[in-house]
């Protein structure tokens, strides 16, 4: 069972998030907060494997609250909860340790799917989200493109095949059922990957991936 913890200052959003979850059998909610510092209290008392964060909280917003997060429960994978209007907050929380940004208004199966990738140590990156943040780094998307396929170049064909997984939103364990390897493989391909690229997370190859046209329709 995925333990989840929902921290959104809406009442009305937590209920259609819990909703959603509770569709999926193997997942859930464990407990809600309103407000950042809320959510990091709950996350020690009930150990959840996900924890879904809105980004604009009162008291300690969502950047914050995954700050102190990473300290208090660094087992659980943190997942930004964004609208259309929070480019600048995503780009932002790129640089952090969150496993992924999830758009409110986005697919139900997309959020379900984004839930079980990171608890199963992947990262969850709507492709819409992912979209914007490239455009919000800006330049042009084909030279962005270019250099992101050259940044690339220097993995073997099995860490390109990872990395597309990965940015596709499969979690470790679908990733090495689709190549038919150990998770343990898998794990070891993507910390070889993120040491040789200098990245810090998996969030920031997921959209490596996306700028290199890697996942299909990026």
């Amino acid at each position: 069972m995925i333990r989840v913890l929902l921290a959104d200052d809406e009442t009305m959003i937590r209920a259609g998030v819990r909703a959603i979850l509770a569709t999926d059998p193997g997942i859930e909610v464990v407990a809600e907060a309103g407000d950042g510092h809320e959510a990091v209290e709950l996350a020690r008392e009930h150990r959840p494997h996900v924890v879904l964060l809105d980004i604009r909280m009162p008291r300690l917003d969502g950047l914050g609250a995954a700050e102190e997060l990473r300290r208090a429960v660094p087992d659980a994978a943190v997942v930004m909860l964004t609208t259309f209007s929070e480019d600048a907050y995503v780009a932002r929380a790129l640089g952090s340790g969150v496993s992924g940004f999830l758009l409110k208004s986005g697919d139900p199966r997309e959020l379900i799917a984004g839930v079980r990738a990171v608890a199963g140590g992947g990262a969850a990156l709507s492709p819409t989200v992912a979209r914007r943040v490239i455009d919000t780094f800006g330049g042009e998307r084909f030279t962005r493109t270019a250099e992101a396929r050259t940044r690339l170049e220097p993995l073997t064909g099995r860490e390109r095949e990872v990395v597309a997984l990965l940015g596709a939103g499969l979690s470790n364990q679908e990733i090495a059922a689709r190549m038919h390897v150990v998770e343990g493989t898998v794990k070891a391909h993507v910390s070889a990957v993120l040491g040789r690229l200098g990245l810090r997370n998996r969030v920031q190859l997921a959209v490596l991936a996306y700028e290199a046209g890697l996942v299909p329709g990026a």
